[in-house]
């Protein structure tokens, strides 16, 4: 099977290739990078691993597109968020390839399409332009990651390995969400794209489901310390929102530092105060269940993870 990958040097990106390197046999990999990354150190460790690099323009000529997804089977795109709409061109060009299946940038939490989370209004409207063409697809979503759920210990320890410690439990810290560790993307999309039950479906594939307060239990049990259960309420949580939007706003489309701002704002209300972060929502948008799918799957436990991060073995996430 051939699959061609946009993005494979990104974070999400690297677990996916890691986890198609796994299967060796299955696939062919070519990875699509900017003219001016081809050398770069990360590709050429790809390119040590087998992956073919090729040098692409997404904005550019279609035809130039084409040329590279003729004969691919998958495509996977796995896009920062200021390059989303990209991805429209690279589906015309996947249609006009005759590509099979195109996975397109989700991999993140569920929320309802619109009027929850800015970044998945981006995602939908690149979904539509998919469907509309009638290209075949599958749409990934994996949760929150465990490399961004723990909260801070008060020692300080762990600072170093944690990029968007928990501040504290909002409500009352048990509202459920499906986490997973960001290492075992790749091994959930490998079983993914070669499951014909999957096709022109959405998958929810997840590693486990806890509550703000048992994350904060199990960061107590592994590391012996005694954590601040700092309550934020759910009327802050909004105002955080608001607050987020109106910076977003006033600073434009342009500016990263406040549309990243509004986005975890916004994860942080649609997963810790609405709840949509679980299988029983992803299953009402009519996601088929990954452990349903591959009871199997031998995935990382977070307690594992946890016993990484406090020991120093844990690899920082956007290291």
């Amino acid at each position: 099977m051939k699959v061609v990958i946009i993005g494979a040097t990104g974070e999400t990106g690297q677990s996916i290739t890691k986890g198609l390197l796994e299967y060796r046999t299955q696939f062919d990999l070519t990875a699509v990078t900017r003219q001016s990354s081809l050398n770069s150190v990360k590709n050429q460790a790809l390119k040590d691993a087998g992956v073919e690099i090729v040098a692409a323009d997404l904005s550019g000529p279609e035809e130039d597109l084409v040329k590279i997804l003729t004969g691919a089977d998958v495509v996977i795109a796995v896009l920062d968020a200021s390059a989303f709409l990209l991805q429209i061109p690279l589906a015309n060009a996947a249609k006009k390839a005759g590509v099979k299946r195109f996975v397109p940038t989700f991999f993140a939490t569920i929320v309802p399409p619109k009027g929850a989370l800015s970044i998945r209004e981006t995602k939908e409207e690149v979904l539509n332009h998919i469907k509309k063409i009638y290209l075949p697809y599958t749409v990934i979503d994996v949760g929150w990651w465990y490399q961004i759920t723990p909260p801070r210990l008060p020692s300080g320890r762990i600072d170093q390995l944690v990029i968007l410690p928990m501040e504290g439990l909002y409500g009352d810290g048990n509202v459920p969400s499906a986490i997973t560790d960001s290492r075992d993307i790749g091994r959930y999309v490998a079983r993914i794209i070669t499951d014909p039950r999957t096709l022109n479906k959405s998958v929810f594939a997840y590693s486990e489901v806890l509550t703000q307060r048992e994350i904060f239990q199990i960061m107590e049990e592994a590391s012996g310390e005694k954590l601040d259960y700092n309550y934020i309420s759910n009327e802050d949580a909004m105002a955080r929102v608001v607050s987020a939007q109106i910076a977003a706003e006033a600073a434009g489309l342009g500016d990263k530092g406040a549309q990243s701002a509004l986005a975890v704002a916004q994860y942080t209300y649609s997963t810790c105060v609405r709840g949509d972060n679980t299988p029983d929502y992803a299953r009402y948008l009519g996601y088929l269940d990954g452990k349903e799918l591959y009871p199997d799957v031998d995935f990382i436990p977070f307690r594992k993870y946890v016993s990484e991060l406090i020991d120093g073995t844990a690899r920082r996430a956007y290291a």
